[in-house]
């Protein structure tokens, strides 16, 4: 997949439910079905949670903002409230590779 790089940082909602870890929360089978196919198809390059945050950090590759916040917008945990786009920043890899060795 071609496209420009993209670090997205999405953070928690208000529908999200501190009392429960991230494999609890509503409709996560969902959710990580949904992840785990715009990994496969090369739109999201890396992801995880940022370890003390209520953020989340993605790489993604896409043409421009608009298409990032158009595939996320697909998402249970996005039309749930569960998780929420704080900033999309257009980036570019200096150092490293996502390459596979």
């Amino acid at each position: 997949m071609a496209g420009k790089l993209f670090a997205v940082i999405r953070t928690r909602g208000p529908r999200w439910n501190d009392d429960q870890p991230m494999e609890r929360q509503e409709d996560w089978r969902s959710h990580a079905d949904f992840m785990n196919a715009l990994a496969a198809n090369g739109f999201v390059v890396l992801g995880g949670p940022l370890m003390a945050t209520r953020d989340v950090l993605l790489i993604v590759r896409a043409a421009d903002e608009a298409e990032v916040e158009a595939r996320l917008a697909e998402d249970r945990w996005t039309v749930k409230d569960l998780l929420r786009t704080r900033q999309i920043s257009p980036w570019w890899l200096r150092l490293g590779s996502l390459d596979n060795p």
